[in-house]
């Protein structure tokens, strides 16, 4: 394809959009056709896909896993200040591994790090994991990048010594990988806070016109808020699909250049981290999903004011569990383009939906939920 036919192709997506029809995929009239869910509004409506999540009520903290049924592309973008992770580097499109075994989102801060311990022994135990070749009595190394939230100041009992939970709680999340999960105070978001409220977990799925599903998954710790000043009402609620975080609508969606609510009150280094994942079932490359991790950056932008301060960790991760191949009717850098564009509103909504589920944490947390104000 030359340059004038990739600008004609570009311009008929973004005035008509797509549709199938009986000769496969065209483009549609409407310009609104990625505009549903999957049945699950989860990040599991991706097929291939599974969650699992393990909770600590009296420290306050969690972890979640995304756990894919095999070995799936993977890549990464860092954007916070802050960012607590590991094995990042490895996702790296010149680096050796590209696939990883699942992916970690945790609580602890660096503490959490250790729930990516337990779950590579518990993986390698089942020879799961990357191998250059079979050695008996070697087990594989399972690639878990992880990413992890600072939940250390909400009230919690954190005097566990030298004896974190994290190992366990991961090996318990893992352990309970499923379709179905909890939103709002659970797993990953389970102690998190955000822009003076209570954080969460939130997820969310979108189904293209093509049968295609793209889903996020997000654990919401941010200094920025997900509200307006003054308001309940939702940064994100321009992509809202149905009544998903409350159908409240975008009337008072305006702020003064300065004016982030209670969200600077709370701002301390390393303190807040929105730490997400991003999933599809188009098989696509290292290349390409670090383009749509870069997209689905936006977001983040979209859904929380401030973000991506000095005083974040912000991390997105995305995967494809390559359950279709990518259709061959328009160009890759397109094909790209279109699933980033989806995976930013897709996170947006995943992460109004946490704050939205969330509840109060046990005892007398100092942050009310959203459902209180």
């Amino acid at each position: 394809m030359n340059r004038r036919e990739l600008l004609g192709t570009l311009a008929s997506v973004s005035s008509a959009g797509f549709a199938l029809s009986a000769g496969g995929l065209s483009f549609a009239a409407d310009g609104n056709t990625a505009r549903q869910t999957g049945p699950r509004n989860l990040i599991t409506d991706v097929p291939g896909l599974k969650i699992g999540q393990s909770q600590d009520a009296k420290v306050q903290t969690g972890v979640t896993v995304i756990l894919p049924d095999k070995a799936a592309v993977a890549a990464v973008d860092v954007r916070g200040g802050g960012p607590a992770t590991r094995e990042t580097d490895a996702l790296a499109p010149h680096n050796l591994v590209q696939e990883v075994d699942a992916v970690v989102l945790s609580g602890g801060s660096v503490y959490g790090m250790a729930s990516a311990d337990g779950i590579a022994a518990w993986m390698g135990a089942r020879n799961r994991g990357f191998s250059m070749g079979s050695v008996p009595g070697v087990p594989p190394s399972p690639i878990l990048p992880t990413a992890c939230l600072y939940d250390l100041a909400n009230g919690g009992n954190k005097k566990w010594g030298e004896k974190p939970p994290y190992r366990k709680l991961g090996v318990k999340a893992l352990e309970a990988a499923s379709e179905e999960f909890e939103l709002g105070t659970a797993g990953a978001g389970f102690g998190a806070m955000s822009g003076g409220i209570k954080g969460g977990l939130g997820s969310a799925s979108t189904v293209t016109a093509d049968g295609h599903t793209v889903g996020a998954i997000v654990a919401v710790n941010s200094l920025g808020s997900a509200i307006a000043p003054g308001s309940k009402q939702f940064w994100a609620a321009p992509v809202e699909i149905g009544n998903e975080f409350g159908g409240l609508g975008t009337e008072e969606l305006h702020a003064n250049p300065e004016d982030y609510g209670h969200a600077l009150r709370q701002a301390k280094p390393r303190a807040n981290t929105t730490i997400a994942c991003i999933a599809t079932d188009v098989a696509l490359t290292r290349v390409e999903m670090q383009r749509i991790a870069v997209m689905a950056q936006d977001g983040l932008a979209r859904a929380l004011r401030p973000i991506h301060a000095p005083f974040d960790g912000d991390v997105v991760f995305s995967l494809s569990t390559a359950q279709h191949e990518a259709p061959s009717i328009m160009p890759r850098s397109v094909l790209t383009m279109r699933l980033g564009a989806i995976a930013a509103d897709t996170l947006a909504r995943a992460i109004a939906r946490a704050v939205y589920e969330a509840t109060s944490l046990p005892g007398n947390s100092p942050k009310p939920a959203w459902r209180d104000l």
